[in-house]
This record gives C-alpha cells, structure tokens and sequence, in this order.
C-alpha cells in the first residue's frame, strides 16, 4: 500500500537543524543538503519561502492547501528547536486558523515543548499531533517520561532510527495514538534488527495500540542475516512485512479490534540479497 498522496501535505517554515543525540548522527537532511549542493550548512536553520504555506489563498479565496489534510510539518528541521524560537507563535497561530487541518510534527526536544507553547494551548490544539522521537533506551527512558506529563491531545511514538533493543511498554497506554518504527537509511546506515522490531510490535499489541513498521532501513537484520536494501525498497520491503497493528487506509490508526488471522511470518525477498 502506497501512501495515498491525496491525504497529506508538507510544510516546512524553517530548514536546518542541530544534532543532538545519537539518532541524529547520519541525519537524513544533512545528506540531502550534501546530494543537491546545499549553499548554506544543514546546521543553520533559516525561514522558508514555504513559511506561511498553510494560509496561503488561491484567487477565488479558498486555501491553496484544501481542507482535510494532515500536514506534516517541519520535517527539514524540528519544530522545537531553539533557533526558531522567534517564527514559532507565528506558525501556531496559522495552525490554530486552519483548523480544518490536522498539523503533524515529530521532536527530539520533547523538553523544550511546554516553554514554546502558544499561551492558548490549553490541553492541547484539537488538530496537531505531537510525535515524540527515541532511538535507544536512553533516550525513551528520558524523553518518553516528559512527553507524557505534557498537555497534548494527539500523541504518537516515532522509534527511528531505532539503534539498538528497546522497551517502551512501560510508557505505552490510551494517551499514545500510535507508535511508529523504523530503521536508519543512508550509506553508513546502522543496523535495524527484525527481533527489535517485533518485539516493539508485541508491546503494542499487549496495550491495544497502532503499530506501524514504516520503514525497514539499509541494513536490515532478519534470522542473523544482513540485507543490503536500497533506499526505494525500504518502505515496500516494510509493507511486505504484514505487521502493522490498527493501521488502517491512509495508514491510519484504526480503531477496529486486532485480527490475528492476518498475522503471517515476514518473508524478505530482493532479487541479489
């Protein structure tokens, strides 16, 4: 299943980002900028002509961006960091008047969230989701904690690049909407274990909550075998897998019961693996 691009839109009112833990190390913006040439360093986060996209109008008054569709925001830089402090009221206010629309953003500064919150938040926007990125256990045992004792209405859980064997059962309950792993991509791309990803899974399915493998990553691990998977086959190969939980169309938390008859063995297989 593709993603239906009719559902989904990007905005990203800033570029640029700082590095800040491990998952960062081979950060897929950072190669980006390298491939196409970038001018100016990945770590220099600077405004977009895309800043104010959102409420952009088309001649006959309507928005350019329709109604209905969940924006995945600031996906070049994160939404929390500190360098854009002085743009982000800005950018909620827009998110507030198009309200039509759900806003996505995914953070590695859980942290700095509650003192960059707009001061009509309350407990939480209606239409934005808040996911909350780890890639070991240090990081779910630190971050994970924060963004539960935060106002938010819509939570989900972004384990990528996942680097090692982690437990998050512990903070899995009914305030996480969704929880979302992938592998690391790029050339020096470190591995993503098929056990770490299940055992992610498992957790979900004891606590009833969405689970999506949303990409397999370049070195994937199944059996104690290494797969070398190009970039274009990391999220087919993940589809192939047959192991998301509650994800419906769209790739869509569901709400429907779990149905066990649709749980077959992951069978990987690329032509010259």
């Amino acid at each position: 299943m593709e993603r239906p691009e009719s559902i989904y839109a990007d905005w990203n009112p800033w570029h640029g980002c700082t590095k800040i833990s491990p998952g960062c190390k081979f950060c897929y913006v950072y190669r980006q900028d390298e491939m196409y040439g970038s001018a100016e360093a990945s770590s220099l986060c600077r405004k977009t002509k895309a800043f104010d996209m959102p409420v952009r109008k088309k001649r006959d008054g309507s928005y350019k961006i329709p109604s209905g569709k969940i924006i995945f925001t600031c996906f070049t830089s994160d939404f929390l960091l500190s360098d854009a402090d002085e743009w982000r009221d800005e950018c909620w206010k827009m998110m507030k008047e198009r309200s039509d629309c759900y806003f996505y953003f995914f953070t590695k500064r859980i942290d700095r969230l509650e003192k960059c919150l707009p001061s009509d938040w309350g407990e939480g926007y209606d239409n934005v989701i808040i996911g909350c990125t780890v890639e070991n256990q240090d990081r779910a045992d630190h971050r994970l904690p924060i963004f539960l004792s935060l106002p938010i209405k819509h939570r989900s859980v972004i384990v990528s690049p996942l680097l090692e064997s982690i437990d998050i059962s512990p903070y899995l309950d009914s305030r996480i909407e969704e929880v979302s792993v992938g592998g690391e991509s790029g050339r020096f791309a470190r591995p993503c274990h098929y056990e770490w990803i299940l055992d992610i899974r498992q957790s979900c399915i004891e606590k009833n909550i969405p689970f999506y493998f949303h990409q397999t990553g370049a070195n994937f691990v199944k059996d104690g075998r290494t797969y070398r998977i190009a970039r274009r086959f990391q999220r087919s190969q993940a589809r192939k897998a047959g192991i998301d939980f509650r994800i419906g169309e769209g790739f869509i938390p569901e709400t429907a019961e779990y149905n066990a008859e649709t749980d077959e063995d992951f069978q990987l297989t690329i032509d010259g693996i």
